[in-house]
């Protein structure tokens, strides 16, 4: 979510309809839920087929929530607390080889910005953590022992703030008083830093927020994986449902796809003819979806949010490269995301 200080709202499902108009859910089918939140597309999808759903979440939490829902569907519902980039891992040691389709809805919920405890959001106080799954090093460890370029580096490709370098320097002045412990401490230092305007509909610490929440997450590597597990894990004619909320995102999707249907042609017109690869996927459709403007009156998070979707050939899977997918080696964080 491009908004990473948006709170207080329930979490609907986004784009629902047309998740289920891509994936087809059949009777019999075996679907893949990466991003199982609150469990909206799992009980549509569950609910539409007699089929089964291995549903993935980092979020202890949310594992802890869905296994209520376990007992309403006979078996047909299996929680599995992973990162979805380990899907394909996950899902084999379960003893399935191939599924029918993979759905992703990429970003942080509107459940996690609501809980202050896991610091994601600087509407309300609380400790500056942003881990998903509460493991590994926090937001505050970023920010208090990465040095300036580093920290400006994630804030610039990260949160694609402009002043990313000022905030990095106001950050790196207040640790040298004291270290940052609290996500209102934080917002206070970068509004200084960016300030705001009547008319800026976002906080000056959203771009902030984002980037440490993408960097404390990997959220683009594990993106890129899991697109690359479920093209692993997906027989002929499965298929894939990426809803992505951001630009970043987004671009990862389309280029992973582009390139696995045969329409990214070379990246450098000087460099050598490839050897030629049947395309993985085929297109189901050649531009992203939109939500309808009636569902983003009823749900403001559907405003930003764009479905890329595409089927399975017979070809073999393409080894993942995170470079041609624009990819950036960052900095490196106590055994933390790269």
């Amino acid at each position: 979510m491009s908004d990473a200080g948006q709170t207080n709202s329930p979490h609907v499902p986004v784009m629902l309809a047309d998740v289920l108009d891509v994936l087809k859910p059949r009777d019999g089918g075996i679907y893949v839920d990466g991003t199982f939140g609150a469990g909206g597309y799992t009980r549509a999808i569950l609910g539409s087929a007699d089929c089964a759903v291995l549903a993935i979440d980092r979020d202890p939490t949310a594992i802890l929530r869905g296994r209520a829902l376990e007992p309403e569907y006979g078996g047909r519902l299996t929680l599995i607390e992973g990162c979805f980039g380990d899907m394909e891992r996950l899902v084999r040691a379960l003893g399935h080889e191939t599924v029918d389709g993979v759905v992703l809805d990429v970003g942080v919920s509107s459940m996690q910005l609501d809980q202050a405890e896991r610091g994601f959001s600087f509407q309300q106080d609380g400790p500056l953590d942003m881990r998903m799954s509460g493991e590994g090093p926090s937001a505050a460890d970023a920010v208090n022992h990465l040095d300036e370029g580093e920290l400006a580096r994630i804030i610039a490709v990260y949160g694609e703030e402009k002043r990313a370098r000022a905030v990095a320097r106001a950050i790196v002045k207040a640790r040298e008083e004291t270290e940052l412990h609290r996500t209102l401490e934080l917002a206070e230092i970068v509004a200084r830093v960016i300030g705001r305007r009547p008319q800026d509909k976002i906080h000056p610490a959203t771009r902030t927020f984002q980037a440490l929440r993408i960097f404390v997450n990997d959220e683009l590597g594990e993106l890129a994986r899991g697109l690359s597990g479920a093209e692993a894990l997906l027989h002929e004619g499965g298929r894939l449902a990426v809803v992505a909320f951001h630009s970043l995102e987004d671009r990862i999707v389309k280029r992973f796809l582009a390139e696995r249907t045969g329409r990214a042609g070379r990246a450098n017109r000087y460099m050598p003819e490839s050897k030629e690869v049947e395309p993985s996927f085929r297109e189901i459709e050649h531009k992203a979806r939109k939500a309808s403007q009636a569902e983003i009156e009823m749900n403001a998070r559907a405003r930003s949010a764009k479905l890329r979707a595409a089927e399975r050939t017979g070809a073999a899977a393409i080894p993942l490269d995170l470079s041609s997918l624009g990819l950036r080696s960052m900095p490196s964080f106590l055994g933390g995301a790269a």
